[in-house]
């Protein structure tokens, strides 16, 4: 079983990042930080003649480097109530892979897959994340993803997951399961 994190923070070694590395910690995992490539927001073309056209930036590199493992981390902080936005214009442009001639089994490799979730917010995220854990289940559903868990976290300035017990001992048990499923 092969890993990739898709990191979607904004900020390097936020509180986010951090209770991530502490899951994969000890595995080997592709890390992918969303925030150090250029990708475009979606340009709805699926009624468009035409249909969608090329985007010249860096999102089909970082496909390209996720869909070989078995095993997704979606790492995102908590962002007024939701997903960070380069997490959604990431996620958002999957509509336009599916349509891609370059990638014709898009949603079949995708359905292959596991993914987790991991969040942190500073404003309740142990109730208020869950509509966006919710979303993300809708997500992996259409896809046929198989959702296999999410911890929540919480944590404003940097550092203060470390403060937070559930969330710490949450991601010891995830990196047991991914360790065994090795």
């Amino acid at each position: 079983m092969t890993i990739a994190v898709l990191y979607g923070g904004s900020r390097p070694e936020g509180n986010t990042e951090t209770l991530t590395n502490q899951v994969i910690q000890g595995l080997q995992a592709e890390k992918v930080y969303l925030r150090d490539y250029r990708i475009q927001s979606i340009i709805d073309g699926r009624h468009a003649e035409g249909g969608f056209h090329v985007v010249a930036d860096d999102y089909n590199s970082i496909i390209d480097r996720i869909l070989p493992h078995d095993i997704l981390i979606f790492s995102t902080p908590i962002y007024w109530y939701s997903m960070s936005g380069v997490m959604k214009n990431f996620i958002d442009r999957w509509s336009q892979t599916m349509r891609d001639a370059n990638y014709p089994d898009f949603k079949k490799q995708l359905a292959q897959k596991k993914a987790y979730v991991i969040a942190v917010g500073g404003d309740d995220p142990y109730v208020k994340g869950l509509p966006m854990i919710q979303q993300f289940q809708h997500i992996f559903d259409f896809m046929g993803i198989s959702f296999e868990g999410y911890i929540l976290g919480e944590g404003n300035k940097p550092g203060d997951i470390l403060d937070d017990k559930n969330a710490l001992y949450a991601a010891v048990q995830l990196q047991k399961k991914l360790k065994d499923s090795y």
